[in-house]
């Protein structure tokens, strides 16, 4: 398996020599469409100097004259056709073409270095032959010369080319070590979330990262702790949502069970039998109301479901609510009284009943005897505000908290007909219309839902 690491590193190695690579042929074009005219016109306005000086101040020994220059850094080449003279730096190859030295002799200049052959990278500067010269011609003591010369290239790298060199080198070897050094930092800390992730694959969700830089990785590792720490959270929920789910189904159904067993005996008078089997009525509609609220807030889990919105008028649908529990009202011996405006409402009507059946059936069941219920619905120009006010138990602060939890029951010892689902389905459902729930509770004072729903 390649490594991030290794692809870096492979990656910045083939950088490095792709740029050398274009560097040079960027150089060698330079030079040739550049540099090797202007370095041709120089050598030879040099050359012509010599000669000049050659024939103008005939000088007593010119192979002493011509040593000198070739030691000062010329490499130099001198024929009269007959007899032929070296000076200064030899040349690696000396081959000449005739013509060319009869050229010169007859007094035509030598172009070699504007005219050697357009070879990779600055070839007509360093190659040290006899061809990649200037030949210019002189005349000493009445006779014809031809003389071609060319820098020596060994003396121009002198100590200061020597150490720019070293520094180049210096230069390139440290910031590869660099790079190499910089990506091992840069990899470390994705070699830590990788792990960490694998940490996650088997649900060890108590992985944190302990990165603390302000780059992106830094804001990463920060963004993966929130995530593991929100994991953390969920299978906790999860867990104790099956606790509860367990706990809720296996109570009546022992129930159930104990009961049915009871009703085996022969011996049972017809008022126990009765006593029994509405018992058994009671868990078998608990149960059934907890499969249905299960699958709904199901439903209200899914982030792709729509609303099915249509415009309906929500007074009718709670007074129809108000309707529907009359039984209930009267049995509990609770006073409910309205202030409800027409008002016409979009939303999802079929949602928005289980809200009105979940507040109504509540207020009921922790009213107290001879209590009171006011349900108030008024239309402001952007909202619609529902208010569900009892007289009954109420709550404490602490209650209150944690209400809207799922499986939360006010009444711990779970004696009443609840599943601890109905407060999470009406938050749930209000928000999915954009709206808000706020309950307001004094213990033993009643208690205040207030539902907000904003308008399209």
């Amino acid at each position: 398996m390649k490594t991030l690491y290794s692809k870096f590193v492979v990656t910045t190695m083939l950088v490095m020599i792709g740029s050398l690579c274009i560097g040079f042929l960027a150089t060698n074009t330079y030079y040739h469409q550049v540099v090797k005219e202007k370095n041709d016109a120089k050598n030879v306005k040099i050359a012509q100097d010599i000669a000049k000086y050659i024939e103008s101040s005939k000088p007593d020994d010119l192979d002493n004259y011509l040593t000198t220059l070739g030691e000062i850094g010329y490499q130099i080449y001198a024929t009269n056709g007959n007899e032929e003279h070296f000076f200064g730096g030899k040349y690696r190859d000396k081959t000449l073409p005739s013509n060319t030295v009869k050229h010169v002799l007859n007094g035509g200049i030598y172009h070699g270095m504007r005219d050697f052959p357009k070879e990779t990278f600055v070839t007509g500067f360093f190659a040290n032959e006899l061809i990649n010269t200037i030949g210019v011609p002189f005349t000493y003591e009445n006779k014809q010369y031809a003389l071609f010369i060319r820098p020596d290239i060994r003396l121009l790298f002198s100590e200061v080319h020597t150490i720019l060199g070293g520094l180049m080198l210096t230069m390139t070897v440290l910031s590869l070590l660099g790079m190499l050094l910089f990506a091992k930092a840069l990899i470390r800390p994705i070699t830590q979330l990788t792990e960490a992730t694998h940490q996650l694959a088997y649900e060890k969700f108590d992985t944190l990262l302990e990165i603390d830089r302000a780059d992106e990785i830094g804001q990463l590792a920060v963004s993966f702790n929130v995530m593991t720490e929100k994991l953390q959270e969920n299978d906790r929920i999860r867990k104790e949502f099956i606790s509860n789910v367990s706990h809720d189904f296996q109570s009546p159904l022992l129930n159930i069970q104990g009961y049915v067993d009871l009703l085996k005996n022969p011996l049972l008078t017809d008022k126990e039998r009765q006593e029994y089997t509405t018992i058994i009525e009671l868990e078998t509609k608990r149960m059934s109301t907890l499969t249905k609220q299960l699958l709904l807030l199901t439903s209200l889990d899914q982030s792709t479901r729509l609303l099915k919105r249509e415009s309906y008028r929500l007074d009718e649908q709670l007074k129809e609510t108000v309707r529907k529990y009359r039984w209930q009202l009267e049995e509990a011996n609770v006073q409910l009284s309205y202030q409800i405006e027409p008002v016409t409402y979009d939303g999802d009507a079929g949602l928005l009943q289980n809200v009105w059946d979940n507040l109504l059936t509540n207020a009921i069941k922790y009213n107290v005897e001879g209590g009171e219920i006011h349900i108030h619905l008024q239309e402001f120009p952007t909202s619609v505000e529902v208010l569900i006010e009892d007289s009954g138990i109420g709550m404490t602060a602490e209650q209150q908290q944690k209400v809207f939890d799922r499986f939360y029951r006010v009444d711990t010892s779970r004696t009443k007909q609840g599943t601890g689902l109905g407060l999470a389905i009406v938050k749930q459902i209000s928000e999915l219309h954009g709206g808000t729930v706020q309950m307001e509770s004094v213990m033993n004072s009643g208690t205040k839902v207030r539902v907000y729903l904003p308008k399209l």
